[in-house]
């Protein structure tokens, strides 16, 4: 991986503070087709955006084997994929955004997605909310 720099693109990156807690590496908001929004501190915005894409397709394929937990109708609520030397986990932020996180292999799981899913309900009302119209 690269090494993070400033990036001026890189605006909502505060509100991904939050999840820098001891196991996880970095966070990526995103969009739901592979798009960069945001990303953490420990990470370069190649690296993210690579990460961005890989994680919206790892989320696709979540959605594909929902039918076989009951139906058709099913959402994915996270994906949560085990590697040897840590963990990725992706949940829904919002209207048209995830959120995910890497994280080394001697994490608090349970944290992790605890902040993960308070984080996506602020992040979901921030960035999901209709535009304000000025009334006339």
């Amino acid at each position: 991986m690269s090494t993070p720099v400033a990036d001026s693109t890189n605006r909502l990156a505060w509100l991904l503070e939050d999840l820098e807690i001891p196991g996880v590496r970095f966070a990526v908001l995103l969009s739901d087709d592979g798009l960069r929004i945001a990303h953490s501190r420990g990470v370069a915005k190649d690296d993210a955006e690579r990460f961005a894409a890989a994680a919206s397709g790892l989320r696709s394929l979540g959605k594909a084997l929902g039918e076989f937990c009951g139906g058709p109708a099913n959402t994915v609520r996270q994906n949560m994929t085990e590697y040897d030397e840590g963990m990725v986990m992706i949940t829904a932020a919002g209207s048209g955004a995830l959120l995910g996180v890497a994280t080394t292999a001697d994490v608090d799981v349970a944290l992790v997605a605890h902040r993960m899913n308070e984080l996506a309900s602020r992040v979901g009302h921030e960035i999901g909310s209709a535009p304000r119209h000025g009334g006339r």
